[in-house]
């Protein structure tokens, strides 16, 4: 197929640091040009990838993601080109938030949107609003279950990683690991005390964000250097090592979110993760199998007492199953069959 990829204007692809979708956009497309698709990425400029790319602005614009004067700037260039490409795409492929799908109507060549964010009153009324324009993907069962009425699901998609790309180790050391922004949502203070109760020294790594200084000053610091709990910083490559070597990740999450890339990663390792029971986390973590599902910080604590349990090679072989390129590649394909499809053949 001929896919017009359409990336987020803030930021270059892959990302140089910090980038989620980013990631997912370099993964997924590098993997449908190996598997014989003819891509161009929409993206950042400084982009990078296998696929061709066009860059409709001229400059990245990090510090200003909450500005939409650039993501329009940056969706309608993208489907001007489009529109008058000589010879047609078959599909768009949207990350961008909102502006493509609002528009996607406008657009002669049919697009998929891929829903990267959480449902909230704001993002429900719009996607209501909108829910005839284009099939969207959702990246987990519980973002699925919680879309607004009439909005066309077209499938349940996690995001990919590249398996081979994480070190394997399966003797693990005595520590723990929390790896996230340091926020109330994603819960280090909890993390701190679990890991205080189960006796078990714990590293914790992320950015602390403009606007959370004070939760970091309040909840986190007065903590650290007590118990073995350390605080390591935003790693880079780091990160990998951490993943590689900790007995197990801890995710005392308290906010619904759609899919935790750092629990596919950790499993990539052969790391166990120990999470709340929110949003996606019951569907990655396999309860007993890759690690475990629990309540809340006791319950955490326990888990750790049970690691033994767990077989670091089944970790990386579900994540391999589940979450590795390849496999969300061929999903991804037959939901874009299944819409160009839709769009050659409409309902009369």
């Amino acid at each position: 197929m001929k896919i017009a990829m359409l990336a987020p204007p803030w930021l270059p692809v892959p990302p140089p640091g910090y980038g989620g979708i980013e990631q997912v956009v370099q993964l997924l497309s590098d993997e449908l040009v190996r598997r014989g698709h003819d891509v161009t990425l929409f993206a950042a400029p400084g982009s990078r990838s296998t696929a061709q790319v066009r860059s409709p602005l001229e400059r990245t614009h990090p510090r200003e993601m909450e500005l939409a004067i650039h993501e329009a700037d940056h969706v309608a260039a993208a489907f001007a080109s489009i529109d008058a490409e000589s010879e047609p795409f078959d599909l768009v492929h949207d990350h961008c938030s909102f502006n493509a799908f609002a528009f996607a109507d406008r657009l002669d060549t049919p697009l998929v949107h891929t829903l990267h964010g959480p449902f909230n009153d704001t993002t429900v009324a719009f996607y209501a609003r909108h829910a005839g324009r284009a099939p969207v993907i959702a990246l987990s069962r519980y973002q699925a279950a919680h879309a607004p009425e009439g909005l066309d699901v077209a499938g349940v998609i996690g995001n990919p990683i590249v398996v081979g790309d994480f070190p394997f180790r399966a003797e693990k050391e005595d520590f723990l690991l929390w790896i996230g922004r340091l926020n109330d949502d994603k819960g280090p203070q909890r993390a701190i005390a679990a890991a205080r109760e189960a006796g078990m020294p714990l590293l914790l790594a992320g950015p602390v964000q403009p606007g959370e200084e004070h939760f970091f000053a309040r909840e986190v610091e007065p903590l650290l250097g007590r118990d073995r709990v350390r605080y390591v910083g935003e790693v880079g490559e780091d990160k990998l090592g951490l993943y590689a070597r900790a007995a197990a990740l801890l995710m005392p999450i308290r906010w619904p979110e759609p899919f935790g890339l750092v629990m596919t990663e950790a499993m990539a390792c052969g790391t166990p993760v120990i999470a709340f029971p929110e949003g996606s986390a019951p569907e990655l973590v396999l309860d007993g199998e890759t690690g475990f599902v629990v309540e809340d910080e006791h319950a955490m604590a326990e888990a750790v007492g049970r690691l033994d349990e767990i077989d670091p090679g089944r970790c990386r072989s579900s994540a391999k199953e589940r979450f590795d390129a390849a496999p969300v590649a061929e999903a991804y394909e037959r939901v874009y069959a299944s819409a160009a499809q839709r769009a050659r053949s409409p309902i009369r």
